[in-house]
């Protein structure tokens, strides 16, 4: 099928701008569905004239979102919450709109669905975050049963939220936190790599029907995450371990920030880790993990204390803690 159509729901954030840019280079046409389509004028700009447009879709909406799909080939879910705000609930979109978009991708004959998830996910998990996400999962399934599922760890990359986060909290702090004294472990995967295996799954209807988790060449524990930052922003900070009653009763008062540091349900999410349970794969994908030295040092350069005219740290398997 020639530019065949694939519609992306949550294609202005994050991950979505990688995923449209791998999409757009293998020749598809992009219906980018979006709450605020003023907000991803930036995405046209990755593909060639007309190639990818933006339309206006509530998936909280049936109708939008089964407009949204009309026509489409494959469908792509990357709508997904860090915290609840109003009527943008767990329930809401990782549960009811997960099911909408699924059913409504059914109806209109696309031939592949892929939803994006999270390791962890798990119906009857203490945080509602993997809690709403596991049922998510089994409402798309049930919905699309040839859905390709993907769950990948600590997804990083130029615009993330954890290593752009506290490498500017490094900046004006002279200490981090490390919840749960740091020993949570991540398998943190780089950006690009989950956008290309997002695009073997729309381009190949034989890898749906399956659960996929995604992870990087390495696991690290939170505390050597920070241990990386820092030494790539060439900054001395103490790391304070926090115990996890603690880190709890102070997200209780942060969860209330506009864009808060941490919440009750992501102390939770932290008391487990977030790796690879079984094979990666990225491997049967045919996609080498990007491992965190190669794509770190050229977005925290900014945070450095001189900048781009500081001296260049780089993060080397010698230097990085094991």
């Amino acid at each position: 099928m020639s530019n065949p159509l694939v519609t992306v729901f949550g294609g202005t954030g994050f991950l979505g701008r990688h995923a449209v840019r791998a999409l757009a280079k293998a020749g598809y046409r992009i219906r980018v569905a979006v709450r605020h389509p003023n907000l991803g004028f930036f995405l046209p700009p990755m593909g060639t004239v007309g190639q990818i447009v933006l339309v206006k879709c509530n998936v909280r909406e049936a109708d939008q979102v089964a407009a949204a799909v009309k026509g489409a080939d494959a469908v792509i879910n990357l709508t997904g919450l860090l915290y609840p705000r109003g009527e943008q609930s767990f329930e809401a979109i990782h549960i009811e709109a997960a099911e909408a978009i699924a059913r409504a991708a059914q109806e209109a004959g696309a031939r592949t669905l892929v939803h994006v998830s999270a390791i962890g996910a798990d119906k009857d998990a203490a945080a509602q975050y993997a809690a709403t996400k596991g049922e998510g999962e089994e409402r798309v399934r049930a919905a699309f049963p040839n859905a390709a599922i993907l769950r990948p760890s600590l997804v990083f990359g130029p615009e993330d939220g954890f290593f752009n986060r506290f490498a500017a909290l490094a900046r004006v702090l002279p200490a981090l936190p490390l919840i749960g004294g740091g020993h949570t472990k991540f398998q943190p995967v780089f950006v690009g790599d989950v956008a290309a295996a997002i695009l073997r799954c729309a381009q190949d209807p034989g890898l749906g029907g399956k659960t996929y988790e995604l992870g990087g060449p390495a696991v690290h524990s939170f505390k050597e995450l920070m241990e990386i930052i820092l030494c790539e922003i060439d900054r001395k900070r103490i790391l304070v371990p926090v115990p996890f009653a603690l880190a709890t009763v102070k997200a209780m008062f942060l969860q209330f920030l506009p864009n808060p540091l941490l919440t009750p349900d992501q102390v939770t999410l932290l008391k487990s880790d977030n790796v690879v349970t079984g094979a990666n794969a990225l491997d049967s994908f045919g996609i080498a993990p990007t491992p965190i030295e190669a794509e770190v040092p050229a977005y925290l350069w900014r945070f450095r204390p001189k900048g781009q005219y500081d001296e260049v740290v780089k993060v080397t398997a010698e230097s990085t803690p094991q």
